[in-house]
């Protein structure tokens, strides 16, 4: 018979890169080795609690929580080095008896981050006295008080120790803990303690600090704790456990552990049994809304401000269908008591408003609502689109309903803040958000910390699909070379990584959630700190919705920054950005056909481009579906959806009643609202009924989608239709459903994608420059958008301390049209610097270098900044060149700050004849030769076009390298750093300046010693490889006059005017050996047909790109020849 023992020390992934233990695994083990309970204590933290109780206690067993807290040495308040090192705080056990001590539980964890953290997160003595009730401690592992004390020589202190945990917990809630993972010190301490256990009448239990399910996950563990310290396992001095026993016993293991004390075992017993904590998951914590004077009741309040907004929104009248819906609506939010909820929405959106922070349209769900679209909280007409209201409140649930809102990002913070005093700082907090290891991810750190050299690492991790969410296994199962290595030279590689991978590997703020309480939060959810000082909650955003907290999504959305900019810019009333547009403008559907939507929202990308130009979308619906199709799932629909679009391809109904609800996606099911719709329109099920299959559907539920097809099936014939038409429709509704995407979110962002696409139309400087503006920091997307803003025909001026703001601006007495650079978009230039100039200039005109630099404050503009202007071309005018001014400012310097500091202290007046600093004078230089690369240097981009480009214009067109084929890019070689590598042989490490993207390279020392004389600084060259992240890492270097290139004319312009085009090709033919081999890639507007011609003769790739640059319906497609990559491959065998 299994002797009874329960775990009530162990530790899983949560606390974090430390252990592995996952709760279902955990769950299954637990049952299988004989045992019906088990603890969870993880170092300092509960993120793990809900998620453990309810999988536990949905496998059998009892979940009991707990916590290994640290315990600082002194004052949780002092945050300082401790004479004995013990500042990061002493080990602590604790577990949970009853729902006051969970609460307390809470209270501690969430002071440990909030009041106590230094290295980790620390109570003291006062806390635990505080929040003793409910709550049995133990003594503790290696790490406590009274071992470390012990094993220090201080036996009196140890005990002292002993006696004060005692008292404050009380004797009959106290234990000393015993633990022996065989090691070295844990025999003589475990003596002491079981002596101590007997003669002070402490009671003893035993257990084992459980980190990993099996004894053979010790090594897998090892690997983990490597990671955690970016250690190798052959270093000597690193983190080490020192035995394999921290794994999960069986009772008879522990048993022959402590075969001196049973008893130890038996107490584990009946401590699990104590233990008594019921989580509620039945309590809604909606705090209640700060109702104005008069306002009686909330439902009341949200009814007249409904009706009158919603009148507002139809100064003619509210038409029936309106009104009906709004009543509809409103009865079922009194029902579910949901009326403060939409009240505390509408409430933070409207002060957003009030203080000019742009709020978006609406985003998921949410955009169904007409009490939503009445208050404001969106501005998108539900009936007018067809969106449902039970796919954003579904009657039959008792979740609360989930409200997403985009506010722009730079006013996100201020709208938090408000919420936080407006319900009372305790009463909000962001929400949690775990990062686990993907399959890329983990071969990566796991091949690091066992030595596998990184080029090996990259060509295993590269072969790994870039699938999101794909599994080592999956990985092994699609790609042989994955499952040979897996098999053969990495096995041991693999064995680690498959047990790592999933595994929680670190803790951030969820980019929007945020939850509102009407009690502190604290007592319903602990608390954590992050590295910014934000409060953020322990749990998850499923732990903290299934605890009845109110959760809200507000999402910083920087495209709302850019139309308010670009509003305000282009001299349009600002307040025109939070109204509905008509979204009938002929000119946005010109340039969305176009597709030239660089920097128009969701349509950015060069995927998109391309199917929005295939789509040409005529209506707002046609772009909602745009964006709607844009996803792997959807886009194998995309083919028929265009030639149905077209009048290519018919489109059918199984039944006409099925038109209206699908006319607007050609007949194909793309939407889960139309799912819900055909669902209650032609089977007569509900609409809360019709979101139950929707989902059922969506997740592949089978058991509940059987049931929904009989009563689908059943309902439709009671309307009209045939058996078998029904369930064809049903099959079709279920193949849909997997990739159906929310029609309100569609909608939502398809309105902001027209409203930034309509200022692109109608007002391009201004947009461009907003856009601009708000990616200074992101200078790959700098370059995009500056080369966008050339083919534009829109100038960029360079920086200049007289004439940029801040940020871009539009300059519309220029001629052509032009932008001017931001001041802060100058590197090494703060904001606070850029200001300081702007203010200072108001005062007048910078006429010289001197006249800047005593002019301006030098504590705000440093003599950094005033070095990376002068180079970025911001000071010309001012001397005599930039390398005069360079080279002069040391000295410029130390006299103007005399100056400044003479005035400061009223010595002398900045401009009377008294100063004893008289100007300098700028010797005569002549410039720097290489300014253009000292440009590139401080702006982040050529602003007079790349060197490449120069020599070469039509690298302009060049396509982006394929995803499953070698990486690529022409570059000129900014900087080369020689290194030597493990076997003493050169490699080098490259800066390389491309015309879209600068990227690090390494070149090992094979392709080194192929291609050295290429690598060299300034040298023009192609280079080819694989990426490592952001790094590429190089297989073969050419000069760039080496490579051959192919060119892709692409058009779908009417037939008549393709002689014209064909015209133009036969002009730019060569010759020449570097003419480029070409196709030309025809879409047939009318029948959607692509036909593709290869062109007999090569043409002049430079000649054709200035030809057909500005002609709008040709696109161009640069990319190296085949032979060029199948060279690669052969001389890299």
């Amino acid at each position: 018979m299994n002797p009874e023992f329960v775990h009530l020390h162990l530790h899983s992934h949560y606390s974090l890169l430390d252990a592995m233990n996952r709760f279902d695994e955990l769950a299954g083990a637990v049952w299988e080795r004989g045992m019906r309970a088990v603890a969870l204590t993880d170092h300092g933290n509960l993120f793990g609690a809900i998620e453990f109780y309810r999988t536990l206690s949905g496998h059998g067993v009892k979940p009991i929580l707990g916590c290994e807290v640290y315990v600082a040495p002194e004052s949780r308040h002092v945050k300082e080095r401790h004479r004995d090192g013990w500042e990061r705080g002493f080990h602590l056990t604790l577990l949970a008896i009853s729902n006051e001590g969970y609460r307390n539980l809470v209270r501690l964890s969430s002071l440990g981050y909030t009041e106590g953290f230094y290295y980790n997160p620390r109570v003291d003595y006062e806390l635990l006295d505080t929040y003793s009730e409910g709550l049995i401690a133990l003594s503790g592992c290696l790490s406590a008080e009274v071992p470390r004390k012990f094993l220090s020589g201080r036996e009196k202190e140890a005990i002292t120790a002993l006696h004060r945990y005692r008292d404050i917990f009380g004797k009959e809630n106290f234990f000393i803990e015993l633990q022996d993972h065989g090691l070295e010190e844990q025999r003589p301490l475990g003596n002491f303690l079981w002596e101590l256990s007997k003669r002070d009448e402490i009671p003893a239990v035993a257990t084992n600090d459980v980190h990993y399910r099996d004894a053979a996950d010790a090594s897998v563990h090892d690997a983990l704790l490597c990671i955690g310290t970016r250690a190798l396992l052959t270093d000597e001095k690193r983190k080490r456990y020192g035995s394999d026993q921290f794994y999960l016993k069986s009772p008879r293991e522990m048993l022959k552990t402590f075969s001196f004390a049973p008893e130890a075992l038996a107490r584990t017993v009946e401590i699990a049994d104590r233990a008594d904590v019921e989580i509620d998951f039945t309590t809604v914590h909606l705090p209640k809304f700060p109702l104005p004077a008069g306002a009686v009741a909330e439902e009341e309040y949200l009814t007249e401000l409904v009706r009158d907004g919603l009148a507002r929104r139809f100064p003619e009248g509210v038409p029936a269908p309106y009104a009906e819906r709004l009543e509809h609506e409103l009865a079922v939010i009194r029902k579910k008591g949901f009326a403060g909820y939409f009240l505390i929405v509408s409430d933070f959106i409207s002060e957003a408003r009030r203080r000019g922070i742009p709020v978006g349209p609406g985003r998921g769900s949410a955009a169904g609502s007409l009490v939503s679209y009445a208050l404001g909280i969106t501005q998108i007409d539900p009936l007018k689109y067809d969106l449902v209201f039970e796919r954003f409140l579904n009657p039959q649930r008792t979740a609360l309903p989930d409200i997403d809102v985009d506010v722009c990002q730079i006013g996100r913070e201020e709208v938090i803040e408000y919420v936080r005093q407006r319900y009372g700082p305790d009463r909000v907090a962001q929400i949690i958000t775990f990062g686990t290891f993907g399959a890329r991810a983990v071969v990566r750190d796991v091949a690091r910390v066992t030595g596998v050299p990184i080029s090996e690492t990259e060509a295993l991790a590269k072969k790994i699909p870039d699938v999101l969410h794909i599994s080592l296994e999956d990985a092994i199962e699609q790609v042989e070379e994955i499952r040979v290595a897996a098999e053969g030279r990495y096995a041991e590689l693999f064995r680690i990584a498959r047990r790592i991978e999933g595994l929680v590997r670190h803790a951030s703020r969820h980019a929007a959630g945020i939850v509102i309480a009407n009690v502190p939060i604290m007592e319903i959810v602990p608390l954590y700190r992050d590295a910014e000082n934000n409060v953020v909650t322990q749990y998850d955003m499923g732990s903290v919705e299934a605890l009845g907290l109110l959760k809200v999504d507000i999402l910083g959305l920087k495209t709302l920054s850019v139309i308010r900019e670009a509003y305000e810019m282009a001299g349009i009333d600002a307040t025109s950005a939070d109204e509905e547009p008509s979204f009938d403008d002929p000119a946005v559907y010109e340039l969305l056909s176009r597709g030239d939507t660089l920097g128009v929202f969701q349509l950015d990308s060069t995927g998109i481009r391309e199917l929005i130009v295939q789509m040409k979308p005529e209506t707002f619906e046609d772009l909602a579906t745009v964006i709607a199709l844009y996803r792997p799932g959807p886009m194998n629909l995309a083919a028929e959806m265009v030639r149905r679009k077209h009048g290519l391809a018919p489109v059918t109904y199984l039944d006409p009643r099925l038109e209206p609800i699908l006319g607007s996606t050609y007949g194909i099911i793309l939407y889960q609202e139309q799912v819900m719709r055909i669902a209650h329109d032609l089977a007569g099920l509900s609409m809360a009924e019709a979101d139950d299959l929707r989902k059922a559907m969506g997740k592949k539920k089978f058991d509940l989608m059987a049931s929904f097809r009989q009563r689908f099936v059943t309902g439709a014939v009671e309307r009209g239709m045939e058996e078998s038409a029904a369930a064809e429709l049903f099959d079709q509704m279920e193949r849909f459903a997997e990739y159906g995407f929310n029609k309100s979110h569609a909608v939502a962002y398809a309105a902001v994608a027209y409203e930034t696409a309509w200022l692109k139309a109608h007002h391009p400087i201004a947009f461009m420059a907003a856009t601009l503006s708000f990616e200074m920091s992101n200078h790959t997307k700098l370059a995009l958008y500056v080369r966008e803003c050339n083919r534009m025909g829109i100038s960029l001026l360079p920086p200049s301390v007289n004439e940029s703001d801040v940020g871009f601006r539009p300059v519309p007495e220029a001629s052509p049209p032009a932008i001017r650079y931001g001041l802060s978009a100058v590197k090494n230039v703060g904001v606070g610097a850029c200001e300081e100039i702007v203010r200072v200039r108001k005062d007048g005109r910078f006429e010289s270098f001197w006249d800047f630099l005593v002019r301006v404050d030098h504590k705000k503009v440093n003599k950094r900044a005033v070095e990376a202007l002068v180079e970025a071309g911001a000071l010309d005018g001012l001397g005599p060149t930039r390398r005069a001014m360079i080279e002069g400012l040391e000295e410029f310097w130390e006299r103007s700050q005399q100056v400044r500091r003479e005035a400061e202290s009223a010595q002398a007046n900045l401009f009377g004849e008294e100063t004893t600093v008289f100007e300098p004078v700028l010797e005569e230089k002549e410039e720097f030769e290489d300014v253009a690369a000292r440009e590139k240097r401080t702006l982040g981009v050529y602003l007079n076009g790349h060197p490449l480009e120069r020599r070469f214009p039509a690298l302009e067109m060049l396509a982006p390298p394929e995803q499953t084929g070698p990486f690529w890019m022409p570059a000129l070689i900014a900087s080369v750093k020689m290194t030597v590598d493990k076997r003493g042989k050169p490699m080098a490490y490259l800066m390389l300046e491309g015309p879209d993207s600068d990227r690090e390279a390494i070149v090992f020392a094979s392709v080194y010693e192929q291609a050295m004389e290429k690598i060299r600084e300034g040298n023009a060259v192609f280079v080819l490889g694989r990426l490592d992240a952001a790094r590429l890492l190089v297989d073969n270097v050419l000069d760039l006059d080496e490579v051959s290139w192919c060119v892709t004319v692409l058009t779908a312009m009417e037939q008549e005017r393709l002689a014209g085009l064909r015209k133009i090709l036969k002009s730019v033919e060569t010759s020449a050996s570097r003419g480029a081999k070409a196709e030309l890639v025809y879409s047939d507007p009318r029948s959607g047909r692509k036909m593709r011609f290869r062109l007999p003769t090569r043409l002049d790739p430079n000649r054709l790109f200035e030809r057909l640059r500005n002609e709008p319906e040709v696109t161009m497609e640069l990319r190296p020849a085949a032979e060029v990559l199948v060279r690669r491959r052969r001389e890299n065998r």
